[in-house]
């Protein structure tokens, strides 16, 4: 019989567990992203009035990346609900590009995958949420018709307005440094953010201006006195050369700041030539004694993060949640714990992660637990993950996952019928038995895999012409204990889960 026609015959009008990953689940997307829980979710999500922290472990399937599309879904509800009390989202779960450009800053012996992470510090991964940041705000003040960053981050064009100069400077100065748009070209993209934020750069001409004033000079006392044999001795060329001296001298000072810049912001892709014509239009006044990411220290990313905080402050948003997930997927960690330790654990800052109106909800492995429990006494003074709302372990009831089983199903469900987990089992099979088959699935994701495959099994064992409407006991059995067998040696690392 048709796998179709089973379900069809339920009420059902499409397989519910067809899907495995949240990303591309459409059942999850339209229908339990709303609905379906974990039941850590209230200390993870927290209060996003007042982000904070959490740190969640769980292992693959457990629901890691479900829990932070509902906290996009919900924090963008919360910015339509609460025009005063927006947070601005920050989704940090792509990290094949910063890896890549830092990567291609090491020397080729440092490149091998081991040695690169070794050298990731805590202010790369501040630069890298700098980057998302600046980049989905810029896009959003630039009126970008597909900007980065989730939908929820909204940024109305008279918002604009509310920024004084100081804050207009300051989106720019970070625009500089931290945008990583590849929609045009870095200058043009700068030059279009200041006309729209329309902050005048006038004052910063003054010794191209002081050069051409001179240059201009000299000629025009040359033409006058009509001592046309000046321009056989050195002194007319010495004298507009002494005129371009003070613009020579920015140029020199900013080539090494924009150098530095580019060396140090080892996760961007800008280049020293464009970054240094975009320095030099800040006035002196301006831009003294502003802080720039030109040394490899966290200092200056703290300030540029605040100044941050202060733009979108004045725009609405008074807090930052940044969401962090799929550690484990970037090609240069390759799923090795080793790695992903290597690349997290400078995150792990009490000083970073305790940061005043922002929250930083990080979805690790749970393979990652066990080097936190061999960490030493410095390491937990440093972090404190006492103080992180950590959940060790994103477990799963029996009970919870019954409850997932029958939400999918209703969602798939026609209208003005209700079936259950219970109607496609038979009766012989007793609910304490379904729950202890639960208990052994453990995670959302293999009571997919296993529904998905008994499923199949029993469409495969009847006839269309012959169909039985409920799963026996003889083939749930059997399914259940090939899967096990089959996830009892993905866990034990002998095949590919």
């Amino acid at each position: 019989m048709r796998i179709q026609q089973f379900f069809e015959h339920h009420g059902v009008l499409s397989n519910p567990f067809a899907e495995e990953d949240a990303q591309t689940d459409p059942v999850f997307r339209d229908h339990c992203i709303d609905s379906t829980y974990h039941p850590t979710w209230d200390k993870i999500y927290g209060n996003p009035s007042q982000p904070s922290t959490s740190i969640v472990f769980g292992e693959k399937g457990a629901g890691k990346t479900a829990i932070r599309l509902q906290m996009a879904r919900h924090l963008a509800a919360h910015n339509r609900e609460h025009s005063e009390e927006r947070v601005y989202v920050v989704q940090y779960d792509d990290f094949n590009p910063f890896l890549d450009r830092f990567a291609d800053k090491l020397s080729n012996r440092q490149r091998r995958p081991g040695r690169a992470l070794a050298e990731w510090k805590l202010w790369d991964h501040m630069d890298a949420i700098l980057s998302l940041l600046v980049t989905s705000v810029t896009d959003r003040l630039l009126n970008e018709k597909h900007p980065s960053g989730p939908p929820g981050n909204e940024i109305a064009a008279r918002d604009v307005r509310l920024l004084d100069r100081h804050q207009r400077r300051d989106m720019l100065l970070l625009a500089a440094c931290y945008d990583q748009s590849s929609s045009e070209t870095f200058k043009s993209r700068w030059h279009r953010l200041r006309r729209v934020l329309r902050f005048s750069v006038w004052r910063s001409l003054w010794d191209r201006a002081l050069g051409l004033l001179v240059t201009v000079a000299v000629a025009a006392l040359i033409v006058r006195t009509q001592n046309w044999e000046w321009l056989a001795s050195p002194w007319p060329y010495l004298v507009a050369f002494l005129g371009w001296v003070p613009w020579m001298a920015r140029v020199w000072r900013w080539h090494w700041h924009a150098r530095a810049v580019t060396r140090n912001v080892r996760v961007g892709n800008h280049q020293t030539h464009p970054l240094r014509q975009v320095l030099m239009r800040f006035s002196t006044a301006d831009i003294s004694g502003q802080p720039l990411p030109s040394s490899p220290r966290t200092d200056d990313r703290y300030e540029l993060l605040a100044k941050m905080q202060g733009i979108l402050r004045t725009l609405g948003y008074t807090g930052i949640v940044v969401l962090v997930d799929r550690v484990d997927e970037p090609h240069l960690i390759n799923g090795s714990v080793d790695q992903m330790k290597a690349l997290l654990w400078p995150m792990l800052d009490n000083k970073f992660l305790k940061l005043p109106g922002v929250g930083l909800k990080l979805l690790l492995p749970i393979e990652l637990t066990a080097f936190v429990d061999r960490e030493k006494r410095e390491f937990y003074e440093r972090a404190r993950l006492d103080k992180q709302n950590m959940v060790p372990s994103l477990e799963w009831t029996p009970e919870a996952l019954y409850d997932v089983a029958n939400a999918r199903i209703l969602a798939c469900a026609e209208q003005d019928r209700t079936p259950s987990l219970r109607d496609l089992l038979a009766e012989e099979i007793s609910d304490q038995r379904i729950f202890e088959a639960l208990t052994s699935l453990r995670v959302p994701r293999h009571l997919f895999k296993f529904m998905y495959r008994l499923c199949v099994a029993h469409a495969n064992a009847h006839t269309d012409d012959a169909p039985v409407w409920r799963i026996s006991s003889e083939t749930f059995e059997s399914t259940l204990a090939i899967y096990s067998r089959e996830q009892d040696a993905v866990d034990r690392g002998l095949r590919a889960g």
